[in-house]
């Protein structure tokens, strides 16, 4: 009885992942610049880190003007979430025309440190219990994750002039 039961559940996970990733091929498939684009969440003011964002790495605030900019942790979660769908970017770039290689390594080591970083300084906030302001390792985590944030928005403008020229306006747009 105990061993048909843990069958029926091992059956029943497997069959849950195969239908997750079928819906994840088939959203893949139908992904467009646009929709990609659209996904975007501008809630991170990230373009009042640096004068020349989009277009150049390093940021031109400090750690604690860094915290103010972005709104604290709305903003923090705005990044986490763009640096996914910027990889989802230079995924579909590489699976729809020529994209160089060590570009897509960057971009996809950039997403991952970005998430980390954001997820250490969203513990270290959480942890801290502060409302109105956040402690030093907090500002600087932001600051990091920023910093990278900008560099990896940098990389995403230089592969769409290259690879999407077309998608490049809506895509400064919503950044």
């Amino acid at each position: 009885m105990l061993l048909s039961s843990f069958q029926i559940a091992v059956v029943l996970l497997v069959a849950l992942y195969l239908g997750r990733l079928r819906i994840g091929m088939r959203r893949r498939s139908g992904q467009t610049w646009e929709s990609l684009i659209g996904r975007l969440h501008g809630d991170c003011n990230a373009r009042e880190l640096s004068a020349h964002f989009l277009w150049r790495e390093g940021l031109s605030a400090s750690p604690e003007e860094t915290w103010t900019r972005i709104k604290g942790p709305r903003g923090l979660w705005a990044m986490y979430k763009n640096a996914g769908v910027m990889m989802e970017m230079a995924e579909f770039a590489a699976r729809n025309s020529a994209i160089d290689p060590a570009l897509l390594e960057m971009l996809r080591s950039d997403a991952a440190q970005i998430r980390l970083c954001i997820l250490k300084s969203l513990g270290q906030y959480a942890l801290n219990h502060a409302v109105d302001c956040a402690h030093e390792s907090v500002r600087m985590s932001t600051f990091r994750a920023a910093s990278m944030y900008t560099g990896m928005a940098a990389r995403m403008t230089q592969l769409l002039q290259e690879n999407a020229a077309m998608a490049l306006p809506k895509f400064v747009a919503a950044m």
